[in-house]
Protein backbone atom coordinates (compact mmCIF):
# COMPACT_ATOMS: atom_id res chain seq x y z
CA UNK A 1 0.00 0.00 0.00
CA UNK A 2 2.75 2.46 0.89
CA UNK A 3 4.33 2.10 -2.52
CA UNK A 4 1.02 2.78 -4.25
CA UNK A 5 0.24 6.00 -2.39
CA UNK A 6 3.83 7.22 -2.72
CA UNK A 7 3.86 6.50 -6.47
CA UNK A 8 0.68 8.51 -7.06
CA UNK A 9 1.55 11.20 -4.46
CA UNK A 10 -1.68 10.85 -2.51
CA UNK A 11 -1.13 12.27 0.96
CA UNK A 12 -4.70 12.88 2.15
CA UNK A 13 -5.23 12.26 5.84
CA UNK A 14 -8.65 10.61 5.36
CA UNK A 15 -9.43 8.01 2.70
CA UNK A 16 -12.85 6.48 2.15
CA UNK A 17 -13.18 2.87 1.01
CA UNK A 18 -16.21 1.20 -0.53
CA UNK A 19 -16.83 -2.13 1.21
CA UNK A 20 -19.64 -4.52 0.31
CA UNK A 21 -18.80 -7.54 2.45
CA UNK A 22 -17.24 -9.41 -0.45
CA UNK A 23 -13.67 -10.68 -0.15
CA UNK A 24 -12.17 -8.05 -2.44
CA UNK A 25 -13.51 -5.01 -0.63
CA UNK A 26 -13.02 -6.44 2.86
CA UNK A 27 -9.39 -7.17 2.04
CA UNK A 28 -9.09 -3.62 0.70
CA UNK A 29 -10.38 -1.87 3.79
CA UNK A 30 -8.40 -4.04 6.22
CA UNK A 31 -5.17 -3.67 4.22
CA UNK A 32 -5.76 0.07 3.99
CA UNK A 33 -6.37 0.24 7.73
CA UNK A 34 -3.09 -1.56 8.46
CA UNK A 35 -1.28 0.93 6.25
CA UNK A 36 -3.16 3.92 7.70
CA UNK A 37 -2.20 3.05 11.28
CA UNK A 38 1.47 3.02 10.31
CA UNK A 39 1.29 6.29 8.39
CA UNK A 40 -0.91 8.56 10.46
CA UNK A 41 -3.90 8.28 8.14
CA UNK A 42 -7.54 7.38 8.77
CA UNK A 43 -9.83 5.05 6.82
CA UNK A 44 -13.62 5.39 6.62
CA UNK A 45 -15.54 2.37 5.33
CA UNK A 46 -18.74 2.99 3.32
CA UNK A 47 -21.29 0.28 2.53
CA UNK A 48 -24.03 0.90 -0.03
CA UNK A 49 -27.14 -1.09 0.84
CA UNK A 50 -28.97 -1.53 -2.47
CA UNK A 51 -31.96 -3.38 -1.04
CA UNK A 52 -32.05 -5.67 -4.07
CA UNK A 53 -31.76 -8.92 -2.11
CA UNK A 54 -33.37 -10.07 1.14
CA UNK A 55 -29.92 -10.69 2.61
CA UNK A 56 -28.44 -7.28 1.80
CA UNK A 57 -29.48 -5.54 5.03
CA UNK A 58 -28.02 -8.33 7.15
CA UNK A 59 -24.82 -8.28 5.11
CA UNK A 60 -24.47 -4.52 5.65
CA UNK A 61 -24.90 -5.05 9.39
CA UNK A 62 -22.27 -7.79 9.32
CA UNK A 63 -19.83 -5.36 7.72
CA UNK A 64 -20.72 -2.74 10.35
CA UNK A 65 -19.99 -5.25 13.16
CA UNK A 66 -16.71 -6.27 11.55
CA UNK A 67 -15.59 -2.67 11.11
CA UNK A 68 -16.35 -1.99 14.79
CA UNK A 69 -14.16 -4.95 15.77
CA UNK A 70 -11.27 -3.48 13.80
CA UNK A 71 -11.88 0.08 15.02
CA UNK A 72 -12.76 1.43 11.58
CA UNK A 73 -15.35 4.19 11.15
CA UNK A 74 -18.23 2.82 9.07
CA UNK A 75 -21.39 4.18 7.46
CA UNK A 76 -24.24 2.39 5.68
CA UNK A 77 -25.64 4.29 2.68
CA UNK A 78 -29.10 3.00 1.65
CA UNK A 79 -30.33 3.16 -1.94
CA UNK A 80 -33.90 4.35 -1.50
CA UNK A 81 -36.64 4.82 -4.07
CA UNK A 82 -37.92 2.77 -6.97
CA UNK A 83 -35.58 0.31 -8.66
CA UNK A 84 -35.63 -0.23 -12.45
CA UNK A 85 -37.06 -3.42 -13.95
CA UNK A 86 -34.32 -3.63 -16.58
CA UNK A 87 -30.65 -2.69 -16.62
CA UNK A 88 -30.49 -3.28 -12.90
CA UNK A 89 -26.75 -4.06 -12.86
CA UNK A 90 -25.82 -0.74 -14.48
CA UNK A 91 -28.36 1.18 -12.37
CA UNK A 92 -27.01 -0.36 -9.17
CA UNK A 93 -23.44 0.48 -10.16
CA UNK A 94 -24.40 4.11 -10.82
CA UNK A 95 -26.37 4.36 -7.58
CA UNK A 96 -23.42 2.93 -5.65
CA UNK A 97 -21.02 5.47 -7.07
CA UNK A 98 -23.46 8.36 -6.61
CA UNK A 99 -24.04 7.51 -2.95
CA UNK A 100 -20.34 7.09 -2.24
CA UNK A 101 -19.51 10.34 -4.05
CA UNK A 102 -22.25 12.26 -2.24
CA UNK A 103 -20.98 11.09 1.15
CA UNK A 104 -17.40 12.02 0.27
CA UNK A 105 -18.42 15.46 -0.95
CA UNK A 106 -20.59 16.12 2.11
CA UNK A 107 -17.75 15.08 4.43
CA UNK A 108 -14.95 16.79 2.48
CA UNK A 109 -13.18 13.52 1.69
CA UNK A 110 -11.26 13.75 -1.57
CA UNK A 111 -10.11 10.14 -2.11
CA UNK A 112 -12.23 7.02 -2.54
CA UNK A 113 -10.64 3.54 -2.72
CA UNK A 114 -12.30 0.59 -4.45
CA UNK A 115 -11.43 -3.10 -4.33
CA UNK A 116 -10.82 -3.84 -8.02
CA UNK A 117 -8.21 -6.56 -8.53
CA UNK A 118 -6.23 -8.27 -11.26
CA UNK A 119 -9.09 -10.51 -12.45
CA UNK A 120 -11.37 -7.46 -12.72
CA UNK A 121 -8.72 -5.94 -14.97
CA UNK A 122 -8.57 -9.04 -17.19
CA UNK A 123 -12.37 -9.23 -17.43
CA UNK A 124 -12.63 -5.54 -18.28
CA UNK A 125 -10.06 -5.90 -21.05
CA UNK A 126 -12.05 -8.74 -22.67
CA UNK A 127 -15.39 -6.98 -22.22
CA UNK A 128 -14.07 -3.88 -23.96
CA UNK A 129 -12.45 -5.97 -26.66
CA UNK A 130 -15.86 -7.56 -27.32
CA UNK A 131 -17.36 -4.06 -27.62
CA UNK A 132 -14.67 -2.92 -30.06
CA UNK A 133 -13.01 -0.38 -27.79
CA UNK A 134 -9.90 1.52 -28.81
CA UNK A 135 -6.74 2.31 -26.86
CA UNK A 136 -8.56 4.13 -24.04
CA UNK A 137 -11.02 1.31 -23.44
CA UNK A 138 -8.46 -1.47 -23.74
CA UNK A 139 -6.18 0.26 -21.24
CA UNK A 140 -8.64 -1.11 -18.72
CA UNK A 141 -9.20 0.01 -15.15
CA UNK A 142 -6.81 2.82 -14.21
CA UNK A 143 -5.05 2.73 -10.84
CA UNK A 144 -6.05 6.37 -10.27
CA UNK A 145 -8.77 8.39 -11.96
CA UNK A 146 -10.77 11.52 -11.27
CA UNK A 147 -14.51 11.96 -11.51
CA UNK A 148 -16.37 15.08 -10.52
CA UNK A 149 -13.56 16.23 -8.24
CA UNK A 150 -13.31 12.85 -6.48
CA UNK A 151 -10.06 10.92 -6.83
CA UNK A 152 -10.75 7.19 -7.17
CA UNK A 153 -7.86 4.87 -6.31
CA UNK A 154 -7.61 1.14 -6.95
CA UNK A 155 -4.54 -0.12 -5.07
CA UNK A 156 -5.26 -3.84 -5.53
CA UNK A 157 -5.00 -4.18 -9.31
CA UNK A 158 -1.83 -6.21 -8.86
CA UNK A 159 -3.50 -8.74 -6.53
CA UNK A 160 -5.43 -11.86 -7.57
CA UNK A 161 -8.70 -12.86 -5.88
CA UNK A 162 -6.94 -15.87 -4.37
CA UNK A 163 -4.30 -13.64 -2.77
CA UNK A 164 -6.99 -11.42 -1.23
CA UNK A 165 -8.96 -14.39 0.08
CA UNK A 166 -5.76 -15.83 1.51
CA UNK A 167 -5.14 -12.58 3.34
CA UNK A 168 -8.62 -12.73 4.91
CA UNK A 169 -8.18 -16.36 5.92
CA UNK A 170 -4.94 -15.50 7.69
CA UNK A 171 -6.81 -12.88 9.69
CA UNK A 172 -9.77 -15.14 10.38
CA UNK A 173 -12.22 -12.90 8.52
CA UNK A 174 -15.31 -14.35 6.84
CA UNK A 175 -16.61 -12.73 3.67
CA UNK A 176 -19.97 -12.74 1.87
CA UNK A 177 -20.50 -14.31 -1.55
CA UNK A 178 -22.80 -12.27 -3.80
CA UNK A 179 -25.03 -14.66 -5.81
CA UNK A 180 -25.07 -12.20 -8.73
CA UNK A 181 -21.44 -13.19 -9.30
CA UNK A 182 -22.75 -16.53 -10.54
CA UNK A 183 -25.59 -15.14 -12.66
CA UNK A 184 -24.69 -15.87 -16.28
CA UNK A 185 -27.30 -13.42 -17.52
CA UNK A 186 -24.49 -10.89 -16.99
CA UNK A 187 -21.82 -10.76 -19.69
CA UNK A 188 -19.07 -10.14 -17.13
CA UNK A 189 -19.92 -13.41 -15.39
CA UNK A 190 -19.79 -15.28 -18.71
CA UNK A 191 -16.36 -13.78 -19.38
CA UNK A 192 -15.22 -14.77 -15.87
CA UNK A 193 -16.26 -18.36 -16.46
CA UNK A 194 -14.44 -18.38 -19.80
CA UNK A 195 -11.11 -17.03 -18.53
CA UNK A 196 -9.78 -20.40 -17.28
CA UNK A 197 -10.42 -21.92 -20.73
CA UNK A 198 -8.27 -19.22 -22.34
CA UNK A 199 -5.49 -19.91 -19.88
CA UNK A 200 -5.65 -23.69 -20.29
CA UNK A 201 -6.19 -23.68 -24.05
CA UNK A 202 -3.77 -21.04 -25.35
CA UNK A 203 -1.94 -19.75 -22.30
CA UNK A 204 -3.80 -16.43 -22.25
CA UNK A 205 -3.85 -15.92 -18.50
CA UNK A 206 -5.44 -13.20 -16.39
CA UNK A 207 -1.93 -11.90 -15.68
CA UNK A 208 -1.13 -11.66 -19.40
CA UNK A 209 -4.39 -9.81 -20.13
CA UNK A 210 -3.79 -7.39 -17.26
CA UNK A 211 -0.21 -6.81 -18.44
CA UNK A 212 -1.49 -5.98 -21.94
CA UNK A 213 -3.93 -3.48 -20.45
CA UNK A 214 -1.03 -1.92 -18.52
CA UNK A 215 1.00 -1.49 -21.73
CA UNK A 216 -1.97 0.15 -23.43
CA UNK A 217 -2.42 2.39 -20.38
CA UNK A 218 1.06 3.78 -21.08
CA UNK A 219 0.00 4.52 -24.66
CA UNK A 220 -3.14 6.15 -23.31
CA UNK A 221 -1.05 8.33 -20.98
CA UNK A 222 1.07 9.48 -23.94
CA UNK A 223 -2.03 10.33 -25.99
CA UNK A 224 -3.56 12.19 -23.04
CA UNK A 225 -0.40 14.25 -22.66
CA UNK A 226 -0.44 15.14 -26.37
CA UNK A 227 -4.13 16.01 -26.18
CA UNK A 228 -3.56 18.36 -23.23
CA UNK A 229 -0.58 19.94 -24.99
CA UNK A 230 -2.66 20.70 -28.09
CA UNK A 231 -5.60 21.95 -26.04
CA UNK A 232 -3.26 24.28 -24.15
CA UNK A 233 -1.55 25.63 -27.28
CA UNK A 234 -4.21 25.52 -30.01
CA UNK A 235 -7.60 25.65 -28.29
CA UNK A 236 -8.84 28.89 -26.81
CA UNK A 237 -11.05 28.70 -23.72
CA UNK A 238 -13.74 31.30 -23.11
CA UNK A 239 -14.31 31.92 -19.39
CA UNK A 240 -15.02 28.22 -18.81
CA UNK A 241 -18.18 28.34 -20.93
CA UNK A 242 -16.85 27.69 -24.40
CA UNK A 243 -13.88 26.83 -26.58
CA UNK A 244 -12.73 27.55 -30.11
CA UNK A 245 -10.05 26.26 -32.45
CA UNK A 246 -8.93 26.83 -36.02
CA UNK A 247 -10.45 24.63 -38.72
CA UNK A 248 -7.02 24.53 -40.36
CA UNK A 249 -5.41 23.27 -37.14
CA UNK A 250 -8.16 20.69 -36.67
CA UNK A 251 -7.53 19.20 -40.10
CA UNK A 252 -3.83 18.72 -39.24
CA UNK A 253 -4.47 16.79 -36.03
CA UNK A 254 -4.16 12.98 -36.24
CA UNK A 255 -7.51 11.18 -36.17
CA UNK A 256 -6.96 9.71 -32.70
CA UNK A 257 -6.03 13.15 -31.34
CA UNK A 258 -9.09 14.76 -32.96
CA UNK A 259 -11.32 12.19 -31.29
CA UNK A 260 -9.91 12.72 -27.81
CA UNK A 261 -9.78 16.52 -28.02
CA UNK A 262 -13.42 16.60 -29.03
CA UNK A 263 -14.35 14.07 -26.33
CA UNK A 264 -12.54 16.10 -23.66
CA UNK A 265 -14.10 19.40 -24.73
CA UNK A 266 -17.59 17.93 -25.04
CA UNK A 267 -17.42 16.35 -21.60
CA UNK A 268 -16.11 19.51 -19.96
CA UNK A 269 -18.28 22.13 -21.64
CA UNK A 270 -21.33 19.87 -21.59
CA UNK A 271 -20.68 19.30 -17.86
CA UNK A 272 -21.06 15.54 -18.14
CA UNK A 273 -19.39 12.80 -16.11
CA UNK A 274 -18.69 10.86 -19.29
CA UNK A 275 -18.00 11.74 -22.89
CA UNK A 276 -20.68 10.95 -25.52
CA UNK A 277 -20.69 7.55 -27.24
CA UNK A 278 -17.45 7.01 -29.16
CA UNK A 279 -19.28 6.40 -32.45
CA UNK A 280 -21.03 9.77 -32.14
CA UNK A 281 -17.76 11.60 -31.46
CA UNK A 282 -16.16 9.92 -34.47
CA UNK A 283 -19.08 10.97 -36.69
CA UNK A 284 -18.75 14.52 -35.40
CA UNK A 285 -15.00 14.55 -36.15
CA UNK A 286 -15.70 13.44 -39.71
CA UNK A 287 -18.41 16.09 -40.13
CA UNK A 288 -16.16 18.88 -38.83
CA UNK A 289 -13.58 18.10 -41.50
CA UNK A 290 -16.07 18.60 -44.35
CA UNK A 291 -16.20 21.99 -46.11
CA UNK A 292 -20.00 22.16 -45.87
CA UNK A 293 -20.13 21.77 -42.06
CA UNK A 294 -22.31 24.46 -40.52
CA UNK A 295 -23.23 23.16 -37.09
CA UNK A 296 -24.15 20.23 -34.86
CA UNK A 297 -25.16 19.37 -31.30
CA UNK A 298 -23.81 16.59 -29.10
CA UNK A 299 -23.44 15.90 -25.38
CA UNK A 300 -25.20 19.08 -24.27
CA UNK A 301 -22.97 21.16 -26.56
CA UNK A 302 -23.47 23.10 -29.75
CA UNK A 303 -20.78 23.38 -32.43
CA UNK A 304 -20.80 26.11 -35.04
CA UNK A 305 -18.51 27.72 -37.61
CA UNK A 306 -17.59 31.40 -37.34
CA UNK A 307 -14.62 33.19 -38.96
CA UNK A 308 -12.78 29.99 -39.91
CA UNK A 309 -13.04 28.72 -36.35
CA UNK A 310 -15.00 25.88 -34.77
CA UNK A 311 -16.82 27.12 -31.68
CA UNK A 312 -17.95 24.67 -29.03
CA UNK A 313 -20.54 26.08 -26.62
CA UNK A 314 -23.15 24.82 -24.14
CA UNK A 315 -26.38 24.03 -25.94
CA UNK A 316 -28.54 27.16 -25.89
CA UNK A 317 -31.85 27.61 -24.13
CA UNK A 318 -34.19 28.37 -27.03
CA UNK A 319 -36.55 30.29 -24.74
CA UNK A 320 -33.88 32.67 -23.42
CA UNK A 321 -34.24 36.40 -23.98
CA UNK A 322 -32.44 38.02 -26.91
CA UNK A 323 -29.15 39.79 -26.17
CA UNK A 324 -29.59 43.46 -27.00
CA UNK A 325 -26.76 45.59 -28.39
CA UNK A 326 -27.00 47.83 -25.33
CA UNK A 327 -26.59 44.82 -23.02
CA UNK A 328 -23.41 43.74 -24.78
CA UNK A 329 -21.98 47.25 -24.72
CA UNK A 330 -22.58 47.40 -20.95
CA UNK A 331 -20.94 43.96 -20.57
CA UNK A 332 -17.87 45.09 -22.53
CA UNK A 333 -17.62 48.22 -20.41
CA UNK A 334 -17.31 45.93 -17.37
CA UNK A 335 -15.05 43.44 -19.19
CA UNK A 336 -12.87 45.48 -21.58
CA UNK A 337 -10.82 42.42 -22.61
CA UNK A 338 -13.69 41.58 -24.98
CA UNK A 339 -13.88 45.04 -26.56
CA UNK A 340 -11.89 44.32 -29.73
CA UNK A 341 -12.92 40.67 -30.16
CA UNK A 342 -15.37 39.58 -32.82
CA UNK A 343 -17.31 36.73 -31.21
CA UNK A 344 -20.29 34.70 -32.40
CA UNK A 345 -23.61 35.91 -31.03
CA UNK A 346 -24.23 32.69 -29.08
CA UNK A 347 -20.97 33.02 -27.15
CA UNK A 348 -21.67 36.67 -26.40
CA UNK A 349 -25.10 35.69 -25.10
CA UNK A 350 -23.63 32.97 -22.84
CA UNK A 351 -20.92 35.30 -21.50
CA UNK A 352 -23.51 37.97 -20.74
CA UNK A 353 -25.90 35.52 -19.05
CA UNK A 354 -23.13 34.05 -16.89
CA UNK A 355 -22.08 37.53 -15.76
CA UNK A 356 -25.59 38.46 -14.61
Amino acid sequence: MSGFFEQYQIDDEVIAAGVSGGADSLALVLRLNDWAKQNGRRIVALTVEHGLRDESAAEAQYVAKLMTEFGIEHHILPWVGDKPDTGIEEAARKARYDLLAEWCKANKVRVLATGHHLRDQAETFLLRLIRGSGVYGLSGILPVSERGGLIIVRPQLDKTPDELRGYLRERGVRWVEDPSNQNQDFLRVKVRKFLPKLAQGIGLTEERLAATAAVLAETRAFIEAEVQKIIQNQVRRWAGVGASFSIADFKKWPQEIKFHILAELLRGIGQRDYMPEAAEVLRLAEALAKPDFRGATLGGCELLVFRRQIWLLPEANRQAAVLRKKDWEEFVARHPQYAKLVLPYKLRKILFDVSC
